[in-house]
């Protein structure tokens, strides 16, 4: 993945640039739908392609993850197989999701874990497999696994959350970093 500026504003600091991936370039700033499941709602695949033009879409590590499982996505050939698209995807990191639980979730430094809304089953998702889910999925872009602030908050709340996305993040990049030598040439199966 590569980010060329292709032009700049020097009175509003206004940019446009591409953003190259394996399954297209993607010009910036970006409308982007989100497919939560593997699909936009309400909205057929050539609308997405010929009317709307969508140059990427957003899938839902959460809900991908519970359903239909980051394996079977695997196995079916990556999140772009399985639903048909061949332009960029973009995975959040489920964090905003297992958040808005509220009590059936447990946020600890290790990570957070929940009761599924499908069927109550447990689940623990750190920052490490947040990234591994996102890699099974075969998303272009992933996002590093957050804690969501509450609204409204203090000013110590908001810097205690921040502080712990951060202290997440860098787990995020050293697990990406350590996988690195091998990334193209394995599969996450194995």
């Amino acid at each position: 993945m590569k980010f060329s500026l292709e032009k700049t504003d020097d009175y509003c600091k206004a940019r446009a640039g591409v953003i190259s991936t394996d399954h297209g370039d993607i010009k910036t700033p970006i409308f982007m739908p989100v497919g939560t499941q593997g699909t936009v709602k309400t909205i057929q695949q050539t609308e997405l392609e010929k009317d709307i033009e969508a140059q990427i879409i957003l899938g839902n590590t959460y809900h991908l993850y519970l359903r239909p499982g980051h394996e079977l996505l695997y196995k079916a050939g990556g999140l772009h197989k399985f639903m048909n698209w061949d332009r960029p995807i973009l995975t959040d990191s489920g964090g905003y999701q297992v958040y808005s639980l509220g009590p059936m979730r447990k946020i600890t430094e290790k990570g957070v874990k929940f009761k599924s809304h499908i069927d109550g089953s447990m689940h623990f998702l750190s920052p490490e497999y947040a990234m591994e889910i996102q890699r099974y999925i075969g998303a272009d872009i992933i996002m590093a696994f957050d804690e969501c602030t509450p609204y409204p908050c203090d000013k110590k709340t908001a810097k205690k959350s921040m502080d712990m996305t951060h202290r997440w993040l860098k787990r995020c990049v050293d697990w990406l970093l350590g996988l690195l030598p091998t990334f193209w040439r394995t599969s996450p199966l194995e």
